[in-house]
């Protein structure tokens, strides 16, 4: 088992791609085998939406119940992670194409959006892990910006559906602990994009 986390502070950052949620419980306990200590962080859409991939209640308590830690869900919770420098690193996961498009655009409004912000004034990593129909699509231009923006990084990712949803991208979850190890070395996880059966 690697212990290549320890004693390091990661803020896990959801957004509402809720038919992800299910990979992303098993993302956060990996995390914290690895030795991470983790702040859950989660918008309302994430954390106040029933759908049909489970009840907000349900995945609220899974996330709560891994960190040890209650969610971080308002703006004010969300702020003093900057000035307090509380995390070593920010992974979003899943960062939908709302979330990054309003990373690129340096818009504020969700305690995700916030968080990042308020890390990356620190200049310490964020990493992106994408969930979204459309990153090849309206979004291409706004993951443009965000691969070349500093201590932005992303979970490798592949299209999804190549045939039946050619602009939709997502992210190879498995890989998130390496990534954030490679994004606290300053380097971006490789390969980046993945191709079928990598």
């Amino acid at each position: 088992m690697m212990h290549d986390l320890v004693g390091l502070r990661i803020g896990l950052a959801v957004t509402g791609s809720h038919c992800t949620f299910e990979e992303i419980i098993p993302l956060a306990r990996d995390l914290t085998r690895r030795g991470a200590a983790l702040l859950p962080i989660a918008s309302d859409e994430a954390i106040g939406t029933d759908t049909r991939f489970g009840p907000a209640g349900h995945w609220r308590d899974e996330l709560e119940t891994i960190a040890g830690e209650a969610i971080v869900h308002t703006m004010v919770d969300a702020e003093p992670i900057g000035p307090g420098r509380m995390l070593d690193a920010v992974l979003i996961a899943p960062c939908t194409g709302n979330t990054m498009a309003k990373l690129a655009c340096g818009i504020t409004d969700t305690p995700v959006t916030m968080a990042a912000k308020a890390h990356l004034r620190n200049r310490r990593p964020v990493i992106l892990g994408i969930s979204t129909n459309d990153a090849l699509g309206l979004n291409a231009p706004n993951l443009g910006f965000l691969l070349a923006a500093q201590e932005v990084f992303f979970l490798p990712f592949r299209q999804d559906d190549p045939q039946g949803k050619p602009t939709s991208c997502v992210a190879e979850w498995e890989l998130a602990g390496d990534a954030v190890c490679a994004a606290l070395r300053g380097e971006q996880l490789q390969p980046m994009l993945l191709g079928p059966g990598e």
